[in-house]
């Protein structure tokens, strides 16, 4: 565009040199030449527009916008018109207390009051795309500053708004997918409206007050403490009652022992013990009862 206004300057000013008289007309013709070469050129390079891969381009001419996209590629365009690309990527835009994001502000977190009156610092990802279709409109009624405008108050709108529902530890723990949902329609509903199109929504971290949080942690660790003692209670429980069975099954052999022997079976048993005893190379001593009794039997090497 510049070569074309440089062009054209020459070519109106080769005509007030030729109006001239004198040695200085004689430069007319070359300085109408080169105006005319200079918008050539300058108009080759300006009808020829390259889209980036992940870009829609959007021509204006004297500030009216045309609804014709121009897409990834090379494009031939009015010379005359200026073309605002748009990123029809997926964006990333986070609000978080820490600037380790792209798209974050450092301490941009939000801070929202939930049911119970107490301050709950959230940080949050949207992650989201501009319609190519849309962005004409978009740049008519928005401008190519987007993000400040649409993304970043709805969103943290949304988050205000619909907060207030929850307590403060609902939203920490019980209650934060129900809570991401509703915001994740909230948000969507208004993008749709705007051109824009969300695709995730990141709850990335809940911050509670400090004295919430202690209660919150006091409590899980009662529970957990809870929990490990119901634990060794039932292991105790399953010991004694591995034990009981023991004994049990003791008790029951002992009594099957004391009433399925007979004297006889006893005085056979005793018989094979001396037995083996007799015929071990031991010296032995026997000492003989009444018949009633088991010999004893003393012996050595």
């Amino acid at each position: 565009m510049f070569l074309i206004i440089i062009g054209i300057f020459a070519i109106v000013a080769s005509f007030f040199i030729a109006a001239q008289d004198g040695p200085s007309a004689r430069f007319s013709t070359i300085t109408r030449i080169s105006g005319i070469i200079l918008v050539i050129i300058g108009a080759s390079f300006s009808m020829f527009k390259v889209v980036e891969s992940g870009e829609v381009g959007v021509r204006t001419l004297f500030g009216k916008v045309n609804n014709d996209v121009l897409y990834s590629g090379l494009n031939i365009v009015n010379p005359m018109m200026k073309v605002t690309t748009f990123d029809v990527k997926t964006q990333n835009y986070t609000m978080s207390g820490v600037n380790d994001s792209e798209g974050s502000a450092a301490d941009d977190a939000i801070r929202v009051l939930s049911a119970d009156g107490l301050e709950v610092i959230i940080d949050l990802s949207v992650l989201f795309k501009v319609k190519p279709s849309s962005a004409p409109e978009i740049l008519r009624t928005i401008g190519t500053d987007y993000l400040d405008k649409i993304v970043r108050p709805i969103a943290r709108t949304a988050i205000r708004d619909n907060a207030v529902s929850y307590d403060a530890v609902a939203l920490y723990s019980s209650k934060r997918d129900e809570f991401q949902n509703k915001i994740f329609n909230t948000i969507n509903k208004s993008f749709s409206k705007r051109g824009l199109e969300l695709e995730q929504l990141l709850v990335r971290n809940i911050t509670l007050p400090a004295s919430v949080k202690t209660t919150i942690e006091s409590k899980i660790n009662a529970e957990q403490d809870a929990q490990k003692m119901t634990f060794v209670l039932q292991n105790e429980r399953q010991e004694a009652e591995r034990k009981r069975v023991e004994a049990q099954g003791i008790a029951d052999y002992q009594r099957i022992l004391s009433t399925g022997l007979s004297d006889k079976q006893l005085q056979y048993e005793t018989i094979k013990a001396q037995k083996e005893i007799a015929l071990s190379p031991n010296t032995k001593v026997i000492i003989m009862g009444n018949g009633k009794n088991a010999p004893i039997i003393l012996g050595g090497n």
